[in-house]
């Protein structure tokens, strides 16, 4: 009997390394929330609104702004476009295109504090939603009366993050149930590409082998340097600070170089 070939959705030879990407300033050029407020009659937030943000309860924040934007009668379709027109980092639809020619070798997960719908959007319309093996983030969908509803993405104990998300909990729990699913192989490296403060966290359950990408004087950045600097934190992986994506695939050529 001749050996059947392997079906289309046959899973491939698993993939050595683990790219991890933050989404807001990271993939995409700015915010995606300041972006879709400029879908707004007079371009931005009532002061009224913007006041009335918490530290620590931004998820909630942005529930009541887009309840706004709905009461103001911004439409899916002047939302959909906000996200689509919103440029990538620089050089990020380089380090996409690398990536993908290496897909044999990477995984790439999405952790992010923005949400669904407009990480989506974004992606499709680049093109790359594909690449992506899972994206974690607040869950968000259009009602029947057309508004863009968020929710928040769990709830948890870390006292360092908002209380919608810790990236840290997220990253240990994916790399716990791919290590199951992969026959408890774990990956070779992780790479997780970030800029901000709330990047930090899972940058550290990062070990000696991994890289933390740090994108340069943003508060990601700053803060590991501070962490470096002081004796009593240890931090395990290579901080490696970033301008483009160009510099980011330099180093996984190195990387990949080494074997």
């Amino acid at each position: 009997m001749t050996a059947q070939p392997n079906p289309p959705h046959a899973v491939p030879e698993e993939q050595r390394f683990l790219v991890l990407f933050d989404f807001d300033e990271t993939i995409i050029c700015e915010s995606s929330d300041d972006a879709v407020v400029r879908a707004l009659p007079g371009q931005q937030l009532p002061t009224w609104l913007r006041d009335s943000y918490r530290e620590g309860h931004y998820n909630e924040h942005m529930q009541k702004v887009l309840a706004y934007m709905a009461e103001q009668g911004v439409s899916k379709e002047s939302i959909h476009l906000a996200v689509e027109k919103i440029p990538p980092t620089p050089g990020l639809l380089n380090l996409f295109q690398y990536l993908q020619s290496h897909q044999q070798d990477f995984e790439l997960v999405v952790i992010s504090d923005a949400n669904m719908y407009f990480i989506e959007t974004w992606l499709e319309h680049a093109g790359v939603r594909h690449l992506f093996r899972k994206i974690f983030t607040n869950p968000a969908s259009f009602n029947a009366t057309g508004q863009l509803v968020l929710l928040p993405f769990h709830s948890h104990l870390c006292s360092r993050c908002p209380d919608n998300m810790c990236k840290q909990s997220i990253l240990r729990e994916y790399l716990a149930g791919r290590q199951k699913e992969r026959g408890a192989a774990p990956f070779q490296r992780v790479f997780y590409i970030g800029d901000g403060a709330n990047d930090v966290c899972p940058s550290q359950a990062l070990g000696p082998q991994d890289t933390a990408f740090a994108r340069r004087d943003f508060p990601m950045h700053r803060l590991l340097m501070e962490m470096q600097q002081s004796k009593s934190a240890k931090f395990k992986a290579n901080i490696v600070p970033w301008i483009s994506g160009e510099d980011i695939v330099d180093s996984l050529k190195k990387i990949m170089e080494e074997g």
